[in-house]
């Protein structure tokens, strides 16, 4: 089951970017801690607003991103 509804974006948030439910805690943020070798249970006692569906939402945001396609330049 997909949860990135779990993923707003607003221009009155951190500047547009991706984050996680209304929170001021971007997609990006999650991602560099996982990025960094921090575990789930790690950022979810760092972030305690942070919900583990929270974390699965942000790896699937950033897997959705790589599949858009690369516009070629010719």
């Amino acid at each position: 089951m997909s949860e990135l509804h779990r993923i707003t974006i607003s221009t009155d948030q951190n500047g547009g970017r991706p984050s996680i439910r209304g929170l001021r805690i971007r997609v990006v943020d999650v991602l560099d801690l996982l990025a960094c070798g921090a575990s789930r249970e790690e950022i979810l006692e760092d972030y305690p607003l942070l919900e583990p569906e929270d974390i699965t939402a942000a790896l699937e945001y950033a897997a959705r991103q790589a599949e858009q396609p690369v516009p070629r330049v010719a």
